[in-house]
């Protein structure tokens, strides 16, 4: 296990160090002068060059690049003319719009955005394998037939649309939980729990459609192969086979899934952030991109790669738990 996990670790920072290179390339290369953004419009030649001076921006492309991983590993000093403001390591730079260190930003805007993405992870796991499975075990039925007609309908339907029925059901007609308003888990674990409930159900209902369509498929499979037919001819019981057997196995594409779904929740949870005021990352991407902050953008993308192949690490481990049959090499 020591080895495996440190293979991934290895490996982790070769795809994180390789996705550097790229956005490095596309945001700090692109057309267009980081300095005249950084200062803004109405800034002369002279405080542009000034500005330019400050960032490093005057040096060579490599040392720029150098500077910036200098800066995620022992930090950076940055001019600002008159003083020399220093950002602890890991520095992904200074923002464009208000001066603050990227980094804190990232986690002034973290908590909302895990609190969104492990809420619905629990939400799509629970309604989209329970589906899968009662659909796999209902078969040719009617109750097959009502799900499948389900998870499609799921499927089509964006998640605004849901998250604006889940508000006008429950916050204005039903008047069973207010309009949503992000209160930190620190600070009051209550109204947290209540003020995410409907954003966790807007997301994971939409994406439970897939998994239930993944499951279902995954334990028909399953249940076809040879040693659950041996089972079966033993006498075990088919709540065993179906629990300790049959799940297990058919778990494995929708642990994989659920891994690569978790880290890109980190960066993609644009709509929902935005339609229920989720100080998320994902809302901050939008707004660093339309304000052109690209030392932010490049910080988002580089966290959530960090935990896409986090989690997927974590998937290999989990793999090898769900069915005996993996091992870890």
């Amino acid at each position: 296990m020591s080895r495996f996990l440190l293979r991934r670790l290895g490996s982790a920072v070769l795809v994180l160090l390789a996705l550097s290179v790229v956005l490095y390339a596309i945001f700090y290369l692109a057309p267009g002068d980081p300095a005249q953004l950084a200062c803004g419009e109405k800034c002369s030649p002279a405080q542009v060059a000034s500005v330019r001076r400050q960032l490093g921006l005057n040096d060579s492309v490599y040392l720029q690049y150098w500077h910036f991983l200098q800066g995620i590993v022992a930090g950076h000093d940055y001019s600002t003319g008159t003083a020399v403001m220093h950002c602890d390591a890991p520095c992904l730079g200074i923002s464009y719009q208000n001066d603050q260190p990227v980094t804190q930003i990232l986690v002034e805007k973290f908590p909302a955005t895990a609190s969104l993405a492990f809420g619905a992870m629990v939400v799509w796991t629970l309604l989209g394998v329970g589906t899968g499975v009662l659909s796999a075990l209902r078969r040719g039925r009617f109750t097959e037939r009502l799900l499948t007609a389900l998870t499609l309908a799921g499927t089509a339907i964006p998640v605004f649309i849901i998250g604006i029925l889940l508000l006008m059901v429950f916050c204005s007609y039903l008047q069973w939980l207010p309009f949503p308003t992000y209160v930190p888990l620190t600070a009051d674990p209550q109204q947290w729990f209540w003020n995410m409930l409907l954003p966790w159900f807007a997301l994971g209902l939409i994406e439970s459609a897939k998994y239930a369509r993944l499951t279902r498929s995954s334990m028909l499979e399953t249940l076809a192969e040879d040693h659950i037919r041996t089972f079966r001819a033993y006498g075990v019981s088919e709540r065993k086979i179906i629990g300790r057997h049959a799940l297990r196995g058919a778990l494995t594409p929708v642990i994989a899934l659920s891994a690569m779904d978790l880290g890109t929740m980190f960066g993609s949870a644009v709509l929902t952030e935005t339609l229920f005021g989720l100080p998320g990352l994902g809302q901050k991407l939008v707004t660093s991109v339309q304000g052109k902050d690209l030392p932010v953008v490049v910080g988002v993308v580089l966290v959530t790669g960090f935990f896409v192949v986090l989690a997927n690490a974590v998937a290999d481990v989990l793999y090898a738990v769900a069915d005996r049959r993996v091992v870890l090499t």
